[in-house]
């Protein structure tokens, strides 16, 4: 069983062609020849744009083989497949990668356990400001220690808040997190300028 996909590099350093090249083809597992052209949208930069058919779960390949070079702007897509969703993969060097399922129709789908998530995050971050509000109404020596919600969200927050400022934010950011709309900002100038160019076609082994 195959399915189709498309990636899109939307800016990288020319120095690096040749090696998004061969980390596709390690993927794809065929020779990988790209056309590359100038990125207007930054001056100095290329991109490129494949549309590729192999395997279920090439695009996760794809996109961790591609994540390692904290330089490049890249977007892969693959379509829904027997038993599998639809998914999008999108990375920026300041963001890093965000990935999400999605529909037939290209709507991003959250599941309810990242929604519950979510909610729980933003309830946390609301009884924590909440509390600290409240302590600063109190004499210093009766106010309270940390609590369960600063256990939980301060290892969160060391690990992701750099990239991810909404962590523990309110829900109308938690939930902008999940659409990745903070990446499609940061694409979407890269998208419009990329409008137009060559795609080529592969087709994997295997």
């Amino acid at each position: 069983m195959t399915v189709r996909g498309v990636l899109q590099v939307h800016s990288a350093p020319p120095a690096l062609s040749p090696h998004i090249e061969w980390a596709a083809a390690g993927v794809f597992g065929v020779p990988v020849n790209l056309h590359w052209i100038d990125q207007p949208a930054a001056p100095g930069m290329v991109r490129t744009e494949l549309a590729w058919q192999g395997r279920p779960g090439s695009s996760g390949e794809l996109a961790s083989a591609l994540a390692g070079w904290n330089l490049l702007r890249f977007e892969v897509t693959e379509e829904a497949s027997a038993g599998c969703d639809g998914v999008r993969y999108s990375c920026t060097p300041s963001l890093g990668t965000f990935s999400a399922t999605v529909s037939a129709n290209g709507d991003i789908m959250i599941g309810e356990n990242r929604l519950r998530a979510v909610m729980t995050l933003a309830a946390s971050a609301r009884g924590s400001a909440q509390g600290l509000a409240a302590g600063r109404a109190q004499p210093a020596d009766a106010r309270p220690g940390r609590g369960a919600d600063d256990d939980l969200l301060g290892p969160l927050r060391d690990l992701h808040a750099q990239r991810h400022p909404a962590l523990g934010g309110s829900l109308e950011d938690e939930l902008s997190l999940l659409l990745g709309e903070p990446w499609d900002a940061e694409l979407e100038p890269f998208r419009h300028a990329s409008a137009g160019a060559p795609v080529r076609w592969l087709h994997a082994t295997g």
